[in-house]
């Protein structure tokens, strides 16, 4: 049986990064995040770059080079973790989760409507312990708060 070994690696990204996160951040919610308008998305997105990307401390999961998938981390708190839609099923969130947990994540928020998510982190050890009936900017999409 041939094996193919796969180039992977953990990098801290810089705000060279953010334009390509930005597009990964768009495949991935367009596959995953159903519930949003194109006005979402694009409301969400414009904020991306210039305010949620710099408030947090972002990682980027490299693939034989090329950024596949990140996550935001925040103190002890997950705020984002996203990957390439094509790239999914692969392990990758599994390896971004497990970095964060080792760098003493125990938080995360995850919408209510996006259950693969929901059904990742608890699968990951989260549980529910809380729910807000709108997100942080008072959209009616609600939040579920997990804890390790």
């Amino acid at each position: 049986m041939l094996r193919v070994c796969i180039m992977t690696k953990i990098i801290e990204c810089s705000s060279g990064d953010y334009p390509s996160l930005a597009e990964i951040w768009e495949r991935s919610v367009r596959v995953t995040h159903n519930f949003l308008t194109e006005d979402d998305i694009a409301d969400i997105k414009k904020m991306l770059i210039p305010d949620y990307f710099p408030n947090v401390e972002l990682f980027g999961l490299l693939v034989e080079g090329s950024i596949v998938g990140f996550i935001g981390l925040s103190g002890d708190k997950i705020e984002m973790l996203f990957i390439d839609n094509d790239k999914r099923g692969y392990g990758y969130g599994s390896a971004l989760m497990d970095f964060a947990k080792d760098r003493g994540a125990t938080m995360v928020d995850v919408n209510e409507q996006n259950p693969s998510a929901v059904q990742f982190y608890t699968t990951k050890g989260f549980n529910i312990v809380c729910r807000d009936e709108t997100d942080d900017a008072g959209r009616p999409f609600p939040i579920l708060h997990l804890l390790l």
